[in-house]
């Protein structure tokens, strides 16, 4: 979790200093936050978004398991 304030705030909130208000930082967080889920491309991951790694992580978890007895 301290890396992603870290690069929440080294992204986002450094930059764009000075705020004016609350409402402005609040705004942004929600945009970054979304970008940050929905479209940031993982490179540990076969550089897709982490909503649809998560979405095929679930996928293949929740597969019937195939069991063979002798």
């Amino acid at each position: 979790m301290e890396s992603v304030i870290g690069l929440y705030k080294t992204e986002l909130i450094k930059p764009r200093r000075p705020w004016k208000t609350l409402s402005q930082v609040e705004l942004a967080t929600a945009e970054w936050v979304d970008w940050y889920n929905h479209r940031r491309l993982r490179g540990e991951t076969v550089r897709i978004p982490p909503v649809e790694y998560e979405a095929g992580y679930y996928t293949e978890s929740t597969r019937p398991q195939i069991i063979t007895t002798i």
